[in-house]
Formats: structure tokens, sequence, C-alpha cells
């Protein structure tokens, strides 16, 4: 039987075991934090359970598919459910929006709150869906970094209608063509930070996004997200995967002669006496950034240094609220808009800092999940885009970290008319310094790579490697950052793996 060893329990990580354990491989995970998931985790604090990173859940048949491929029953593993009301939007001029999951509604909505004419939305979703129809078997299930991906009836229905693309449009100039309020342009350039990208650099091609909320739906797991990383990590138990927690890995072996790994160096965190060890493996796949994966575990290896130098998609700076009270005003997402979307990107990615006046994102599990919260009151993720951590000392995070606090405090208070400060009885804070150290994503980008150029998708590192046996996978490769892309990444390289 061969085996493979997977480094790093981020999702793609777990979903990659699984497949290469349905192929018949003696898969091993090594870890190095105590806990699976990678940014899909969760704590408890003070009787408050928080999902630690992604809050938003598209794409279920992209879990029920490990599920169902592995010949199980989805029920003996996941359960969730879809959202009657998508978002909640607040502005500063006292506009409130309810986004309720069915689109004639939602464009009513937009109708009657902002103004949008009816027909301006629904022609919009109608083309996302249309731009994701036509890219999504090309770009997110197979590599772009194979011939044979350009020469079938997919990659020739895309480029017969290619207009229908925008590739020359960034999401800005496409939504301000397409809308006639400001408030709806902001409303849905704001999907470009789903994968830590600037709407007014990035590609419409990116308009695919909202497809997913409201054509497809968004989800929520019975349990809160962290039921993603549980349900995949007992499935790849069931089906024979061995994970290892607390050892990190140090190196990828190779054997330069043959031009292929031989296996790893490990070390266990936990003991005192650190030891290592090589253990030999016929395959490895790396979830670890693919910028740390060869400054780390392959410094002699000669790295694509224009892959790695891309721009890096935005980090996040995350405040964990126990709130002693409960806000009607709020359901499971909200959005409280900035003033200017222009200035704060520029902010995030020109002057690589917090902007003043901050869009905040407030995900309350607890409105779905009564035992999130102790009785009466609710669990706070507040979250607001953030530059990566430049690692130079230029950006001085303590002291933004405290000011950002003030901003988002007093944001919060004008909107709601409460006094949201006196509430917050418990507080944890998760920051860019702290996802890398944790995550080991470069400078705590979320995403890898930003979509901050028209070929963004084009100058993402591959999935496979030169050497014979080494394959990447995780938001930081092809197809991208975000659930759904990663459970990609992974499907990628488990098929590259069976037909190597």
């Amino acid at each position: 039987m061969k085996k493979a060893a997977i480094i790093g329990a981020g999702i793609a990580g777990i979903a990659t075991a699984i497949h290469l354990a349905n192929k018949g491989y003696k898969v091993e995970v090594f870890e190095a934090n105590s806990y699976a998931g990678g940014k899909l985790s969760e704590f408890w604090k003070d009787g408050f359970r928080y999902d630690a990173g992604p809050s938003l859940f598209t794409l279920p048949e992209r879990v029920e598919e490990l599920i169902l491929k592995s010949g199980k029953k989805v029920e003996d593993y996941f359960s969730y459910k879809k959202l009657e009301t998508i978002n909640k939007y607040f502005w500063e001029d006292g506009t409130k929006l309810e986004v309720s999951a069915d689109i004639e509604t939602f464009a009513s909505q937009l109708e009657e709150k902002i103004g949008e004419p009816k027909e301006n939305v629904l022609k919009f979703l109608k083309n996302s869906k249309e731009k994701y129809d036509l890219t999504a078997d090309l770009f997110l299930t197979r590599s772009l970094h194979k011939a044979e991906t350009y020469f079938n009836k997919t990659a020739l229905k895309a480029v017969s209608q290619i207009w229908k693309l925008e590739l020359f449009k960034t999401m800005n100039q496409a939504n301000s063509s397409k809308f006639e309020k400001e408030k709806t342009v902001q409303l849905f350039n704001r999907y470009a930070t789903y994968n830590g990208s600037s709407p007014y650099v990035a590609p419409a091609l990116l308009n695919v996004i909202p497809h997913l909320e409201f054509n497809k739906g968004a989800f929520l797991p019975d349990g809160g997200m962290f039921d993603i990383t549980k349900a995949l990590v007992k499935l790849g138990e069931d089906l024979g995967v061995k994970y290892h927690f607390n050892k990190k890995v140090e190196e990828i072996i190779i054997d330069k002669t043959h031009n292929k790994i031989t296996g790893i160096k490990v070390k266990d965190t936990k003991l005192e006496n650190v030891t290592t060890e090589n253990l030999d493996f016929d395959v490895v796949v790396s979830n670890m950034d693919i910028v740390h994966t060869y400054k780390k575990l392959l410094p002699k290896e000669k790295a694509p240094e224009f892959l790695l130098q891309q721009q890096k998609s935005s980090s996040a700076l995350i405040f964990y609220w126990g709130m002693n009270a409960e806000y009607k005003e709020l359901d499971l997402h909200n959005i409280f808009f900035t003033k200017d979307y222009r200035k704060e990107f520029n902010a995030l990615f020109n002057g690589k800092t917090l902007y003043q006046d901050p869009t905040v994102y407030i995900f309350v599990s607890s409105k779905h999940i009564k035992t999130d919260a102790p009785k009466d009151c609710e669990n706070w993720f507040v979250m607001i885009n953030a530059p990566h951590n430049l690692n130079d000392g230029s950006q001085d995070w303590d002291s933004l970290i405290k000011k950002a606090k003030q901003d988002i405090i007093k944001k919060l208070e004008r909107i709601l008319m409460r006094n949201v400060e006196e509430n917050i009885i418990s507080e944890s804070i998760l920051d860019p310094r702290k996802i890398e150290l944790r995550t080991s994503s470069l400078g705590g980008s979320l995403y890898g790579n930003s979509s901050n150029n028209r070929y963004a998708a084009f100058l993402r590192h591959a999935n496979f490697s030169k050497t014979k046996g080494l394959y990447f996978c995780g938001g930081s490769v092809h197809p991208g950052g975000g659930i759904p892309l990663a459970l990609s990444s992974a499907k990628i390289v488990g098929e590259m793996i069976e037909n190597a």
C-alpha cells in the first residue's frame, strides 16, 4: 500500500486526505497545532463559543460529495440549514436592508429601500450565474497549468462567449455600469473581499461570487462552521486516515538523483526534549502556505519567485466579544458600511494600514445556535478587513488595534443608537500576526495572493510540482482561498495523484 503524507490539517489538507484514502493510500496528516481545521476552527471563552475563522457557508454539496464518494451517508456526518435571511446591511444615513434569500424578494427590497430598479438586480444575478456556468468547470475543477484544460468543450464554450466575462473591466467598473444607486454598487463591490481583494482593481469576473450566495444559497451547519471540520476529520478517520497533532514538519526530503520525494522530517512540538525523525512516504501534499512551503520546507529547491511575490490578499482584525445583551436589530450576518469604500481599500492595499472608518462585519451564531452564548447573551464575531502583516516593523499593530476598537465601537453606537461598549463582558482578539503564527499563512493573508490583477487566476502556483510525488493544496495555490475553493484544490490534487 502506498503511503501519503499531508502537511497541515487545514480544510484542504483534511479533504485531500479523504480523497487519497478513497484511492487506497495509507494517509497520515501532520499538524503543528493541537487541533484540526486551520482557519476553520473554534474556541470557547467565558461560556461563549466562537467560530474562529470563516463564517459563511456556500456550496454544501462540496462537503456532501466527499461523504457520498466515501460510501457513507451524509446524515451520519453532517447537517445544515439554508438561511432565509442572508445578510443585514446598515449605512450611516440610517438606511437598513434585510436581504432575503429569495432573489425576487431581495430585488424588491433593494427597489423599495434604496431605489434600485428591480430589473437591474435580477439581470445582474442572471449574469452572475452565466459567468459561473461558463467558468466554474474550467477554473475550479481543473488545473490551469495543464494543456488539456484548454482543449475541450468547456474551454471552447467559454471562449465563444468570452464577452460575457467582462475580462477588461474591474468589478467596480462593471457594477457602476449596471446599477443606478451607489449603495447597490457598494453592496455588490463587497464580494471582492470574499477573496481578499479590492473591487477597484480586481476583475469583474469576480462577480461570479454573488451567484453562490443568492442563486445557490447561503447555509449554516447545525453546530456552527466548525462542524465542517469535525465532519470531515471523522470521515477521514473512519477511512483509516491517521492524524498527528503537535507534529511540525521541518523539511520535505527529496532524492535529487531521481527527482522525487522520499518523505518528510517531523518535529514533535509537545515534548520537552524536542526530537525529530525522518519518515518515508511515496507522496507528500503540502497544505501549508506556498511561500512558507518553499522557504521553510524546501529551502534547497529553486522557488518560483515571480509567483511567490504576487500581491498578497488582505487579512483580518477580529474581536470576539461576549455580549451581556441581545440585539434584536441584528441577524446572523451583519454589515455596517463605511462612507467611502474607495478610501478604505486604498488604505488597506496602498497604505498597508487600517482605515479610520472601516466596514464592520458582525457574525452572531447564537442567533441560530442558542448554546453558543449564555441565556440573554450573544457571541459577536466582529471583523474588519486588514492589510497583511509586512513583518518589517512598519505597522504598529498594538496601536492600530487599540484605535480600531474605538472606531468600531463608535460606529456601531452611532448606527445602532445603543451603548455597545457597556455590553462587552468578554473579549479575545485575532490579528494578522496571530493568524500567521497559527496558520502559517504569509503575513496572515487569508487567501494567499489577492485577485488585484486581471491575470490573477493564472498567477497562483500549480497544484503539482516538477518533483515527482510532491503536490500542493489550499488557499494559497490554485484555484484560491475560501472553503469551496480549498475543497476544489483537494479534489484536483486527488485526481492528479490518481492519474500520475
